[in-house]
């Protein structure tokens, strides 16, 4: 299957571009490097050294034989994105291409217009572009379980049954996003549910969880391989965070209670709920969601399976409450159904003690490359 990677050399689209091609698919990339720039300018970093992403796909090419084919260029311009899709041909679209970052949205002003128009104005242009050039193209898109945000029922995958007054409809599930970048993910589900509709478009929107980890079999193959491990108050996911946090020293941060609640997922879940998305379509006109997640904790949670894992290999690792930079609920109810991607063959990397310590010990080597004036959140949603 021809597959475009829009974000492909990004935390989750990198190890995706690679297990695809391992799978035999003939795998594209389109990237803008716009996640580089965003470290250049928070000044902060990848806590692995990655490598550039010719020398990436060169030393992948080096050692299975697989092409890669890259694309330097940005979805906002639809005149390159419309190019490529001419030249490649896609079977299926797989869209990571986003800002993908709740604080960096809630900056300033400047941060939340570029999140929104980045993010919308990409997904429109690649709904068109998909319309004009492929219109039997599926799209993939990644989305986020905080298009939900944490209401008091339980979340359905992507639809909800109501009856009122005397009567019955299927509708979408209410959305109640918490930051700017949530809200675009929310106008993106909008806009593809409405072309779908009109154009009959195929789509599946994965409402993802949290990610975990940062390597897969096929990032383990050479240094040069190596995928992107963020630790920063901007970038960097809870889990990843704490085990960071960890190793340097530092308390592990917990925001207000802790008791936020979330749906979390092996990276290497992440890449197998494409590959089953990507060979299992939505029909046309279809626009089909998935709740793209394994497991549900809490912050708190999270910071005592590090905590435990952190003592046991000689980390004297302590848990500290801050001050909540966000606005949210911290103790609530959440309950979120995953049933399609399992029905469709995923079988969960759960999280256990021996993950966490996996990951605690890759770090480790790379420590010292940690800036420890970015671990603090810096951006206040109030």
């Amino acid at each position: 299957m021809n597959i475009i990677i829009a974000g492909g050399d990004g935390f989750c689209g990198w190890p995706t571009a690679l297990y695809l091609s391992k799978q035999g698919h003939d795998v594209s990339i389109i990237d803008n490097m716009a996640r580089r720039k965003w470290d250049d300018e928070l000044h902060s970093n990848s806590i692995t050294p990655i490598a550039d992403l010719t020398e990436r796909v060169e030393k992948w090419k080096e050692l299975t034989g697989r092409e890669i084919r890259t694309y330097e260029g940005d979805l906002n311009h639809y005149d390159f994105l419309k190019q490529v899709l001419m030249t490649e041909k896609p079977e299926a679209f797989v869209h990571f291409a986003e800002q993908r970052s709740a604080p960096y949205s809630m900056i300033d002003r400047e941060h939340a217009v570029y999140t929104q128009v980045n993010n919308v104005v990409g997904n429109l242009n690649v709904l068109f572009g998909i319309k004009e050039v492929v219109p039997d193209c599926h799209l993939i898109k990644l989305g986020t379980m905080g298009e939900y945000g944490t209401p008091n029922i339980p979340i359905e995958e992507g639809y909800l049954e109501v009856e009122h007054k005397g009567r019955k409809d299927v509708l979408p599930y209410p959305k109640q996003p918490g930051s700017f970048y949530h809200l675009s993910k929310v106008h993106d589900s909008h806009n593809i549910m409405f072309t779908c509709k009109i154009w009959g478009i195929r789509a599946t929107d994965l409402n993802q969880g949290v990610v975990y980890g940062h390597e897969t079999d096929e990032t383990k193959m050479d240094p040069v391989l190596s995928n992107r491990l963020d630790y920063d108050g901007v970038f960097g996911t809870a889990l990843n965070r704490f085990i960071i946090q960890s190793t340097i020293g530092h308390d592990l941060t917990v925001y207000g209670k802790g008791g936020q609640t979330r749906g979390f997922l092996n990276l290497e879940d992440t890449v197998r709920c494409i590959e089953i998305a990507a060979e299992n379509p939505a029909d046309r006109g279809e626009f089909r969601v998935f709740n793209q997640f394994t497991e549900e904790f809490s912050v708190l949670d999270l910071a005592a399976k590090v905590q435990k894992v952190a003592q046991e290999e000689g980390f004297d690792t302590n848990i500290a409450h801050l001050e909540n930079p966000r606005v949210e609920l911290e103790e609530h109810y959440f309950h979120a159904v995953n049933t399609k991607l399992k029905d469709l063959g995923l079988e969960p990397h759960l999280l256990t003690d021996e993950v966490i310590r996996d990951i605690l010990k890759a770090v480790m080597n790379h420590k010292d490359r940690v800036i420890e004036e970015n671990v603090l959140p810096g951006v206040s949603w109030k």
